[in-house]
C-alpha cells in the first residue's frame, strides 16, 4: 500500500492542502504533503520546496532564485519530476491549484507510469485539458470555486478528491494475470485491413492493444512502452509524423519513436498513411493548402496528399530515429502503396511521391546487426504485407 502524495504551493494554498491531507488520513491512507511553492516558505509541508528543488538537474538555486514566476514554475516542474522518480512508495498523487500549479504538477504526473493514480483538482479542468493530460491516465476534477480559502464548496470538492485519492491508494488494482505479453499497434482507417490481419494472427500469442494514430494515440502507445506495459510494437501507421512536419491536426510529438530508442523493445514498423496530412472539415483547411490534392474522408476530416518534397522530410525524420534504435528493429516498405487511398485507381495514388519516400529512407538507412530494412512488393493492406509484418515480429521477439 502506497502513500498519497499531496502536491501544491504551500505558500499560497497551505490551508487547502492540509485539509486534503487530513481528509486522506481520516480515510485511512497515509499522506505526504509536498510543497512546490516558489514564493516563500510553506512551513506545514512534510517535504519542503527546497528539498524538491534540489532534484533539479542544475541544482536548487535554478528553481528558487528566479525572480520571474514563469521560469520558476517551469524549473520546479522539472525538479518535482526528478523527485517523484526517486519515490518507491507512491500510492497516488493528488494536486490542487490554479493554472500555474496545474501546469507544474501535471507535468510531473505525466512522467509517472501508467497505472499510478493521478488526480488534479484544478480551476481549469472544465476547459481543454489535452495539454495537461496528454497520453496519460491522469484525471482532472474541476474545483468549481477558486482554490483560495476553505468554504462549503471547496471543502466538498477537495474532500471528495482526497477520498478518491485515498481510495485508489488503499485499493490498488492487481496486475494483469494474462500470461501473454503486451503488443502495441497503430492503425488508421486507411490501414485497418492490414492491422486487422496482423492483429488476428498476433492475438494467438500476445495481448494486443491497437491505437488510433491521431497524435495522442501514438503518444499513448509509447507511454505504455516506457511504462513497461508492452513487450514490443508493430507500428504500422506512422502518419502522425506527416501532421507534425506539415501542420495537420493529428501531429506526433518530437519524441515520436523515443520510447523504442529508450527501451530497446522489439520493433517492427512501416510508413502507413504517410501519404496524407489530416485537417478537420474542408473549410478549416489552411488557405495555403486549398489548391492541393484534397480528399473528404468524412464531414469532419479532410485529407491532403503529401508531395515528394514533403515525403523527403517525413522519411528523414523517421530514418534518423530508426538509426538510433539499439534494440531489434525491422522496418518494412510496402512498394505498391502506403494506404487504402494510395492504391492504383484511388485518389492519392502517386508512385513518384511514394518512390521519393522509399528512396529517401534507403539513402538514410544505416545498416546495423540489430536493424534491417525490408522491402515488400505489395500494397500495405495486402495479405502478403500483413503476413510479413507478423513474421518479422516473431523473428525478432522469439
Amino acid at each position: 500500500m502506497g502513500k498519497v502524495y499531496v502536491v501544491g504551493t504551500c505558500d499560497t494554498k497551505g490551508a487547502e492542502l492540509n485539509y486534503a491531507k487530513e481528509a486522506i488520513l481520516a480515510a485511512g491512507a497515509e499522506a505526504v504533503l509536498i510543497d512546490v511553492g516558489t514564493l516563500g516558505s510553506g512551513n506545514t509541508a512534510d517535504v519542503s520546496a527546497a528539498e524538491v528543488a534540489a532534484f533539479h538537474p542544475d541544482g536548487a538555486s535554478t528553481v528558487l532564485e528566479h525572480t520571474d514566476r514563469g521560469p520558476a514554475v517551469s524549473a520546479m516542474a522539472t525538479a518535482l519530476t526528478g523527485f517523484l522518480a526517486t519515490r518507491s512508495d507512491i500510492g497516488a498523487v493528488l494536486g490542487l491549484g490554479g493554472t500555474g500549479n496545474t501546469a507544474l504538477v501535471t507535468e510531473a504526473m505525466r512522467s509517472l507510469p501508467i497505472g499510478v493514480p493521478k488526480l488534479m483538482v484544478s480551476t481549469v479542468a472544465s476547459g481543454n485539458t489535452a495539454a495537461y493530460v496528454g497520453p496519460n491516465d491522469l484525471a482532472m476534477m474541476y474545483s468549481v470555486v477558486d482554490i483560495a480559502g476553505l468554504n462549503a464548496i471547496s471543502r466538498t470538492v477537495i474532500g471528495n478528491a482526497a477520498h478518491a485519492a485515498a481510495g485508489m491508494a488503499l485499493n490498488p488494482v492487481a496486475a494483469s494475470v494474462s500470461d501473454r505479453p503486451g503488443l502495441g499497434m497503430t492503425m488508421f482507417g486507411v490501414t485497418t485491413a492490414c492491422v486487422t490481419q496482423v492483429r488476428e494472427v498476433m492475438e494467438k500469442t500476445h495481448e494486443v492493444y491497437v491505437f488510433h494514430a491521431t497524435g495522442v494515440g501514438g503518444q499513448s502507445m509509447e507511454k505504455l512502452a516506457d511504462s513497461g506495459f508492452v513487450a514490443g510494437l508493430i507500428d504500422v501507421t506512422t502518419t502522425e509524423v506527416a501532421d507534425l512536419l506539415i501542420g495537420g491536426v493529428f501531429p506526433a510529438k518530437e519524441d515520436r519513436f523515443g520510447s523504442v530508442i529508450r527501451t530497446k523493445i522489439p520493433y517492427v514498423a512501416s510508413v502507413g498513411a504517410v501519404d496524407m496530412v489530416n485537417f478537420s472539415a474542408m473549410e478549416t483547411v489552411p488557405a495555403a493548402f486549398r489548391q492541393r490534392r484534397l480528399h473528404v474522408h468524412n464531414a469532419q476530416v479532410t485529407l491532403m496528399r503529401t508531395t515528394p518534397e514533403e515525403n523527403i522530410r517525413i522519411a528523414q525524420f523517421i530514418v534518423e530515429r530508426l538509426n538510433r534504435m539499439q534494440g531489434p528493429v525491422r522496418f518494412l516498405l510496402p512498394l505498391r502503396g502506403v494506404s487504402a487511398i494510395d492504391a492504383p485507381g484511388q485518389p492519392f495514388h502517386d508512385p513518384q511521391a511514394d518512390e521519393t519516400l522509399f528512396s529517401t529512407i534507403r539513402a538514410g538507412w544505416q545498416d546495423a546487426p540489430n536493424r534491417r530494412l525490408v522491402e515488400i512488393d505489395a500494397h500495405i493492406n495486402d495479405p502478403q504485407f500483413a503476413a510479413a509484418l507478423a513474421e518479422n515480429f516473431r523473428a525478432i521477439s522469439a
